[in-house]
């Protein structure tokens, strides 16, 4: 029994192309948005803190990293973490990234389930990551030495990834809150209005979809693999 075939290497391709797309797509107006200054002169820092202030969190630091859409927030530490061109940039992508991320770190400040249930789930999928990379080379070998082991490799397969797929699926509502909050607050401060705001708000829908693709990759796979485990068993 062959553990790949042409349809897992079709979905693979697929999910790779409209990953592609996606993420080209998602830079191009973060380009694009780049070029729409801010009428009030923020940079990305200046509108971070801001929003922290506005929402009661103190404790919480906006820094600089190195990267292109490196930006994240980090609960550990408590730092919003922006790129250079989010931290400096006095433009629409800076402000709806910078928010964005700042959306995260209310999340964290007022204890919002799926956010907690994701930094729950972290180490669990680090683990489970590791353990599925050993799994893929035993499936390889089980499927041409050893069948007898296929469905037991097979079986540990879909429990890992079944985690990693909650995991997706959980992330999912964690980054669209936090896009919504990071919109409301834009408008409510008057930050961003009328063609900027929409513009904003473009640039967050298709930051979003990325990880709607990871979600639905997460998904399909999972599928697979419980197919071809019953399909093994009825062998």
């Amino acid at each position: 029994m062959m553990y790949y075939d042409p349809f897992l290497l079709l979905i693979s391709i697929v999910l790779m192309v409209v990953g592609l797309i996606v993420s080209s797509t998602l830079k191009s107006k973060f380009r694009e948005y780049s070029m729409e200054p801010l009428p009030n002169g923020m940079s990305g820092k200046d509108v971070a803190e801001k929003m922290l202030r506005d929402n009661g969190i103190y404790d919480v630091k906006v820094i600089s990293v190195e990267g292109e859409l490196t930006d994240h927030y980090n609960p550990m530490n408590k730092t919003v973490n922006l790129s250079p061109d989010v931290y400096y940039g006095k433009h629409v992508s800076a402000a709806a990234v910078a928010a964005h991320e700042c959306g995260h770190a209310i999340q964290h400040a007022t204890a919002y389930s799926m956010l907690m249930l994701r930094s729950q789930l972290v180490p669990v999928v680090q683990i489970s990551s590791t353990i599925m990379n050993f799994i893929v080379i035993g499936l390889a070998f089980a499927g041409a030495m050893m069948p007898q082991l296929l469905n037991t490799f097979l079986l540990i397969f879909i429990i890992g990834q079944s985690i990693v797929t909650l995991f997706s699926l959980v992330t999912l509502p964690v980054e669209i809150d936090a896009s919504r909050r990071a919109l409301q607050w834009l408008s409510h401060a008057n930050i961003l209005y009328g063609e900027r705001y929409y513009k904003a708000k473009d640039a967050l829908k298709w930051a979003a979809y990325t990880y709607v693709v990871a979600a639905i990759g997460a998904v399909a796979t999972l599928l697979y693999y419980i197919w071809r485990f019953t399909q093994s068993r009825e062998e």
